[in-house]
Formats: C-alpha cells, structure tokens, sequence
C-alpha cells in the first residue's frame, strides 16, 4: 500500500512539473488574452500596464520584483549594495556588473553601450517619456567597460536601484533605436512594434490594438527555457469576455485583469475548467481630475495643458464636494466583494508607507452640497447648478469595461443628486491606455473632465510612483502627451518635498514624506480621488502550469516557467 501511495505521489509529480526535464518550446503554443488590447510593445512610449507587460515578454531591465515584491537580479550578477560595493559609500553613485554572455534575440552582445543609451533615451526632453520618474534624480549614466554600467546621481539617493528596475524600466537596443532618439521616439514603428530583447520570446508579428505573436528567443540565456515554443496575446473585447475564454470556452489559457463582479466569478468558477488567481499589492481605481481646461473651444495644443485653468475643477471645494458624494463601500460591493477595499490613498501599501486618512470612506451627501452652496454654485430651475451663467457640467470618462461602467452609471446618479450634469464616455481600453499622440482618446492626453482608471508601482517602495506629480511630467505637445502628472498637478511645494525625499535617509523618515506627498494629491487638494484598493484578478486554465501571480512587477515575468499540465 505504501508504494502504491509513493509511486501514484510521484506520477502526480512528473504530470505537475514537467518544466524541470522539459526543453526550449517543447509545450507548443500558449494563448493569452488581455481585454485591453496592446498598442505598442516599447513601455517608453505607453503608460498603459497592458503594453508595458506585454512588452515584458521582450524587453527586460537589470533587475526586477518577485511575487513578494522582492528585488532580484535579471540581467545582472548581483543587487548592488553598500555592502559589496555597488553602491557608493556616498550614495550618489550605483555600479551594475551585467552578467557575461548575454545576447540580444538578433544575436548581437548585450553590452553597456546599451544601458547607457536607453537612459538617453528616456532622459532626452523631446522623446516623451512615458517613465521619465525611474530616472529622477540621474546625472550621468556611463560604461565604465563593456560589462559595467555606473549611474552617478545629482546628490546622495537613498533609494539608487530604481532606474532600470522593474518592467516600466527596461533596455532598449543601441543598434536597433539609435535613430530614434527625441522627437523621432514615436515615429519609429518596425522597432517599437518589433523590439529586439533579452526576454525569453521575440515578436514574429504584430497587429495594433489587435494581436501580437511571438516565438522562443533562440539566444535566451538559460537554454531549456521559454518552455512553449510559441506565445500568442490576443487584444480586445472585455473582461468579463475574457474570463469566459479561459473559465468557460476553453479558448484562451490566461485572462489577465478579469475585473468582474464577485458573482459572476463564482458562476464561471462553478465550470471547473481554470481558476481566479487574486492578490493585494498597490492597485488602486481612482477618479482623477483634470486640472487643466479640455474644451474642444480651446486651439489644438492648448486644451488639456496648463495655459488654461479648469474654469470649474480649480476650486479644491468643488473637487472635495464631488468625492464626498460617493458611497466607496457600495462600490466596493458592486464590483469587488472580498477582491477590494474602499481606499482614500493613491499609495495603499506597504503599511508604512499607507496614510491613516479614512475620512473618504463614509458618503456625506449633504455636506456635499454645502460645499457647493457656500462655493456659489446654485441650483437652477432644471436641477442644475448654475454659477456666473455657467453650467455645472462634467464629461467622465473611462474605458470599456463591466464594472468601470457599473461604477460610473452609480457616480453619475450620485453627482447628479448633487446638481452636477455628467456625461459618459467610454473608450475602447486599447485606445485609452494607448500612447498614440495622435489620439484624441488617451488617458494621457485627458480630453474630458474627469477620468477613471487604476495603476500600481513596481516593487515596494513607492518613491518613484509619488514624484510622478511634479509640474515637469504632466503631458502636454511638447512631449508627445506622455509623461505620469496626468492631472496636470503643479505645486511648488509639492516638487520640493520630491526633491527632498529623494536624498532622505532612514525609512521612516521617506515614509512620513511619502505620506505627506501622498495626503496633498488627496485629502488636501481631491486632485486624485481615490475609490477601491484592489486585488489584482486573473484567471487560468487548469492545463496551464507553472503561473505564479505577481502584483510587484509584470504579470508576465514569470512566462518563461509556464508549462502545459500533461
């Protein structure tokens, strides 16, 4: 009996982990469905997390973020330390040893050549870069020799591994994007739809706002690996759709971002045919205001940028009176259960670094309205407050999806309790966290009042996510519409605090500034309204192995150990 207990254990191991004797595409294909389709495969050029995780496949930086958001090495030996020495006594410089052998998917050597222009790259103020806060604070990047990289900073920086940490911060290839450099950035399709990498898989073709298709890099580092032989992301539809594929279809083995309600999680559940994978980490769904006029009146180049004020989100009255109107734990009911949290903080976790403000989470309607009676607006004959002959009208906007608009249809109800005409807006989410600058309908670009999205930070410590906010990274023409300050937020006193958290020492002295940063962008300003912490959600076939959800980094940065159950 106890070796037909051992032997059925070790049957029930081989079927389960075939990835540890298992060679380089020997699984077939992998199909992965995003319901925000993918716009472009170089995160330089997209804040969307839909293209910068896709792009992950291909693209990677020196180091990244476990599942426990841990920080590990990637393309590099080791973490640089105080300790062996990468990091300055000083702390105003880091060195990066890169790992011997390495070679781009065209074959040619990764070398540092290659760390050094990608900071070019996303430093050069024409390009636009859609992560210009990883390199906050760098003044010089430099190839000490064609295996070393030292980044040397304005000051000391307590916090020095952020730049090329993480999948919003990897390496581009010289060779391939030397002539893409500034206002080029985003003319140059073959190499931002077809970049070359060190990532486990290679582009073979791509469709925009479609599909992408790619196959085992034959030059990745570790030879058994990627375990498929080929990977498909399809683009599209909606979550909801996209969790049918896996749960009930069959059709696709991963969903990724399945952002539906917790009932009908539980009736795709019920098909035992894949599985919900969820978890916490700094996800947070937010109303963001627009501080800067968007009317179509306005001359191409001027809407959205700070030449025009918002004539009636400028008072910081209006904006507090439009966050106590909402019920966030009814949302959270509506569209979460257990998967979200009512949450009045931008930056949720870690602890430490979590404001204890709570005063958001109960609705005060009628407080509310006071706000706006003493801020003059008045309510007119039709129900609509009117003030110095101007309505109170409001364009929200959000992307395609089941619970975004279950959330907007219950705001609406509630502002326009309030007095407040609201008209909706949805946007296909290929197109919304896209970064075409051509595009009227970007969340960057911010052509309507207020909009509503979520994004997260990489790894654990919030420092670049926060400084994010500084009055020199709003999008505007110059820089291609990208850049993180989507509100167009400008304080002075703000960008000091940045600055000075940058060079603090001592976690808890970064975490009361962070704090700080945090509490002016929400309670103090309602600049950023903040309504559900959520868990990451998604979903899985049962065949598909190997999958370990990381809320810390990419979602996909672990597709080199994905394997299909036998």
């Amino acid at each position: 009996m106890k070796l037909k207990t051992a032997l059925l254990g070790a049957a029930c191991a081989f079927a389960f982990a075939p990835a540890a004797m298992a060679e380089r595409g020997s699984d077939g294909n992998v199909k992965v469905l995003y319901s925000q389709a993918i716009s472009i495969m170089n995160p330089y050029l997209s804040a969307g997390t839909k293209d910068v995780e896709v792009g992950s496949l291909v693209l990677e930086p020196l180091a990244g973020f476990d599942h426990e958001g841990v920080m590990f090495p990637r393309l590099v030996t080791e973490l640089p330390s105080l300790e062996n020495g990468g990091i300055s006594a000083d702390q105003t410089s880091v060195t990066w040893k890169l790992k011997e052998g390495l070679l781009w998917s065209d074959g040619s050597p990764f070398t540092a050549d290659d760390v050094v222009f990608t900071a070019a790259y996303c430093m050069d103020p024409a390009g636009g870069c859609a992560q210009l806060a990883k390199y906050e604070g760098v003044k010089t990047v430099e190839a000490i020799d064609p295996l070393t990289v030292k980044v040397t900073f304005t000051g000391p920086k307590p916090n020095p591994l952020v730049a090329f940490v993480g999948a919003e911060s990897p390496i581009i290839q010289k060779a391939q994007f030397e002539k893409c450099l500034g206002a080029a950035a985003p003319t140059c399709t073959q190499e931002n739809f077809n970049p070359n990498g060190t990532g486990p898989f290679v582009v073979t073709d791509f469709k925009v706002n479609d599909s992408v298709e790619l196959a085992a890099n034959p030059h990745y580092r570790d030879p058994a690996k990627p375990i498929f032989a080929t990977f498909t992301v399809k683009g599209g539809g909606d979550s909801a759709s996209a969790a049918r594929a896996v749960m009930e279809t069959g059709e696709f083995d991963y969903a990724w971002n399945t952002q539906i309600n917790p009932e009908l999680q539980a009736q795709m559940a019920a098909g035992n045919k894949g599985k919900f994978v969820s978890d916490f980490g700094t996800l947070v769904e937010r109303i963001e205001m627009n501080m800067t006029d968007p009317s179509p009146d306005l001359p191409e180049g001027e809407r959205s940028t700070a030449k025009h004020p918002h004539p009636i989100l400028s008072d910081v009255n209006v904006r507090k009176a439009l966050s106590m109107a909402i019920d966030r734990n009814l949302l959270v009911a509506v569209g979460y259960g257990e998967s979200g949290r009512a949450s009045c903080n931008l930056v949720p976790a870690p602890a430490i670094y979590a404001s204890p403000n709570s005063d958001c989470k109960t609705q005060d309607m009628d407080g509310a309205k006071a706000l706006l009676d003493a801020a003059g607006w008045v309510v007119g004959a039709d129900g609509v407050r009117e003030k110095d002959g101007k309505r109170f009208k409001l364009v929200y906007q959000t992307s395609v999806n089941p619970v975004r608009q279950d959330f907007q249809a219950l705001i609406k109800g509630w502002w326009n309790e309030l007095g407040v005409e609201v008209e909706l807006k949805t946007i296909d989410p290929g197109v919304f966290f896209g970064g075409d600058p051509g595009s009227p309908d970007t969340f960057q670009k911010f052509y309507a009042d207020v909009e509503m999205y979520a994004n997260n930070f990489p790894g654990t410590d919030p420092e670049p996510y926060i400084v994010a906010y500084t009055c020199d990274k709003a999008p505007r023409p110059e820089s291609q519409w990208q850049g993180e300050n989507i509100n167009r937020f400008c304080d002075p006193a703000f960008d000091a605090l940045a600055a000075e958290l940058i060079q603090t020492k001592g976690e808890a002295e970064r975490a009361a500034l962070i704090i700080r940063m945090n509490e002016m962008l929400t309670k103090d300003t309602y600049t950023i309204v903040p309504l559900v912490d959520r868990g990451r959600l998604s979903a899985h076939s049962n065949t598909l192995g190997g999958v370990v959800l990381n809320v810390w980094d990419s979602e996909m940065g672990n597709v080199e150990n994905w394997f299909r159950i036998k």
